[in-house]
């Protein structure tokens, strides 16, 4: 039997990843461990400890880390999580916020200020709804449970107002309250319900999927939140494997796709997960996941100009310069 380089792989237990946590796509060369682990626990443990040979991970984690003085991973082109935001911006029950210009003056609450899914919104809302990123307060902690902190040092210019909230306080708890007038977040909190009501937590946006169409068709833009990394040192003594990667990366995807139209039998539970991939093909082209650097280049760039104008990214960064040189070349399977 042909010898294969065991490599670990965490990341969540994707529909486009199924076919590498089965088995049944096999990357070239590789014995494949797939370990299927929560977003945060693989961010957290990737960029404390290294501990896997390769992992999903946060598009901005990512890019501060590049920043470090010897830059401990390498990315390739394969983006497990994209995300609109609009609906992940939530106002306090006795919020009288109807425009996020309103917002201008008031506190936020974030889990970290560098995380993804917020340099998004801040993003999305200074850029199209008129809301200074310097024009909130930010309090950064725990969603539900206290004491969560940053997982990368920050160095932020002075006119970012940021700072944790108490130790014993959560974020979910302080949007009850009303002690904070707006969350962003990537994960809902407890405290909203859906059905609405006037003593109830509510989304900014109250049909965040027609805002998000209307963004889509203005920008042409759907967000990524994180990408897949090789810890340097395992990428430097393989090289190839950057490249064999993306391949069989972008190979299970492509087999989700077809499940995704498949009419005669429903494969994913839901009544109309048909018409919904013909209209995200309609919005988004027929491959509405795109992996590679040129389908991405415009939403890379606009992720980088909001890390760079947050006060995160020290320079502005060109997306080429956050992936291996194996994976830019346009050969996807």
């Amino acid at each position: 039997m042909a010898y294969r380089l065991p490599i670990s792989l965490a990341c969540w237990d994707y529909d486009r990843t199924r076919a590498l946590r089965e088995g049944t796509v096999r990357p070239a060369g590789v014995d494949l461990t797939y370990l299927p682990l929560p977003p945060e626990e693989t961010f957290f443990r990737m960029l404390r400890w290294q501990e896997f040979d390769v992992a999903e991970m946060s598009l901005s984690s990512y890019v501060l880390s590049l920043f470090a003085d010897e830059p401990p991973f390498v990315a390739i082109p394969v983006f497990p999580s994209r995300v609109f935001r609009h609906g992940s911006i939530y106002l306090a029950p006795s919020s009288t916020v109807r425009d996020p210009a309103e917002l201008a003056g008031r506190t936020v609450g974030i889990p970290e200020y560098q995380m993804t899914a917020a340099v998004w919104i801040r993003g999305v809302l200074a850029e199209h709804h008129g809301l200074p990123v310097d024009g909130v307060r930010y309090r950064t902690g725990g969603l539900h449970h206290a004491g969560r902190q940053e997982k990368l040092r920050l160095d932020l210019p002075e006119r970012f107002d940021v700072t944790p909230i108490r130790s014993d306080e959560t974020l979910d708890g302080l949007l009850r309250t009303g002690a904070i007038d707006a969350l962003y977040t990537a994960r809902a909190p407890r405290s909203f319900d859906p059905a609405g009501g006037p003593d109830r937590v509510r989304r900014l946006f109250p049909d965040p999927a027609a805002a998000e169409r209307a963004y889509l068709r203005a920008t042409g833009i759907f967000p990524i939140m994180h990408t897949v990394v090789l810890r340097r040192d395992v990428y430097q003594r393989h090289r190839w494997l950057a490249r064999a990667l993306l391949d069989a990366f972008a190979e299970a995807r492509d087999r989700v796709y077809a499940e995704l139209r498949e009419v005669t039998a429903l494969k994913i539970s839901l009544p109309w997960v048909v018409p919904a991939a013909e209209e995200a093909a309609a919005l988004l082209g027929h491959d509405f996941w795109p992996y590679g650097v040129e389908p991405n280049h415009g939403v890379l760039e606009t992720f980088l100009r909001y890390s760079h104008e947050q006060g995160l990214a020290r320079r502005l960064l060109e997306p080429t310069e956050l992936f291996a040189p194996e994976t830019l070349a346009d050969t996807l399977v």
